[in-house]
């Protein structure tokens, strides 16, 4: 299969109706069928906050490919395909499908805006490291047609049918940056873990921005309980997670976005804010059950993502121990009465006028 080709993926519909366990059973049941676009029926303010979720995927890889003469080679292992031997998140259709409801969860959060920090309508330059599918790019990009947008990332999965402002380019940010001119907005979002010396890429995003201009990094902590469980799954599966990642050399967390880190780049911090976004329906808060909704899904979706390449390489698990201490993992989140949640924070930084 040309593996540039778009599929768009069968529509499933999930009732905001539904109890609590209804709503999570039937969560369940579509994560198995693993191919979907999933549309909120909701009230029309949820239907504008969340919208219908168009997951654009390439079909599942047989065996390595080479793609526009041997740019990269996508890994198969462990079932599953990642960009590269060293990034521990896969590239595959199932990783797709979660950075797609991942989108729309980060939008929900935002009160169905594409940024914490307002994008200038003067801004002719954006640039999206770590794009993925290319969701926030492509939304940007319609929102500002005369801006150019480019949208980077060390693979390629993104759709080719996308306004004529948005360019997609195959780059390592951990690499020197070669841009020849500046950019108004610099977007980070979701790379948790991706880069071993952040710092570095924080310098060559203030060296790329214009005076004035503005830097955004958002991400996800780790899962957590409202109320801690003793010697749970989960705590065994953060544990194990975060000590993996340390001995990969790249920490995952929220440590990058540490305000010490980012102005030791020349970054002055203009604001951060945390979100505690509930994992479910079971806040009281309508508009935090769209966020807890997706997710939800996007964190069962991740949690063998996250987890399969960091405990095989750097903590000598094997993939069937893996796989059972997600599955445990999983059923101890959705048990009766268990309130989890997922910490995510945005960080707005300027480089100041000299």
């Amino acid at each position: 299969m040309d593996p540039n080709a778009i599929r768009l993926l069968p529509s499933v519909c999930l009732d905001r109706t539904f109890t609590h366990d209804r709503w999570l059973d039937q969560v369940m049941s579509i994560l198995k069928s693993r191919e979907l676009v999933i549309t909120l029926k909701t009230t029309r303010i949820e239907q504008q906050l969340a919208g219908s979720l168009e997951i654009r995927g390439i079909a599942p890889l047989e065996s390595p490919i080479s793609l526009s003469g041997s740019v990269f080679d996508q890994v198969l292992e462990n079932e599953r395909a990642y960009a590269n031997q060293c990034y521990f998140m896969p590239c595959d259709e199932q990783e797709q499908t979660r950075l797609a409801i991942t989108h729309q969860c980060f939008t929900s959060i935002l009160n169905g805006q594409q940024s914490f920090q307002t994008i200038p309508r003067s801004a002719r330059r954006i640039l999206d490291v770590g794009t993925g599918t290319g969701d926030w790019a492509i939304a940007v990009a319609e929102r500002f047609p005369n801006a150019e947008v480019i949208a980077t990332d060390i693979t390629c999965f993104q759709p080719t049918d996308v306004p004529p402002n948005v360019f997609f380019e195959i780059d390592d940010a951990q690499e020197e940056w070669t841009y020849a001119e500046l950019f108004d907005f610099i977007h980070i979002r979701g790379l948790s873990g991706a880069f071993n010396d952040w710092i570095t890429v924080y310098k060559e995003a203030f060296k790329h921005l214009q005076p004035n201009g503005i830097l955004e990094v958002a991400d996800f902590d780790v899962v957590q309980m409202t109320e801690q469980i003793p010697d749970s799954y989960l705590s065994i599966y953060n544990g194990a997670c975060l000590s993996a990642a340390e001995r990969s050399g790249s920490s995952i967390g929220l440590d990058h976005m540490r305000k010490t880190t980012i102005e030791r780049a020349g970054f002055s911090i203009a604001k951060s804010r945390t979100f505690d976004v509930p994992l479910g329906t079971w806040s009281s808060d309508p508009r935090k059950k769209v966020a807890g909704k997706m997710a939800l899904i996007s964190m069962l979706e991740g949690i063998e993502a996250t987890s399969l390449r960091l405990l095989t390489q750097h903590s000598g698990f094997k993939p069937e121990d893996v796989r059972d201490l997600c599955e445990k993992v999983k059923e101890e989140l959705m048990r009766p009465g268990v309130r989890p949640f997922i910490r995510c924070q945005f960080t707005v930084a300027r480089k100041l006028l000299v």
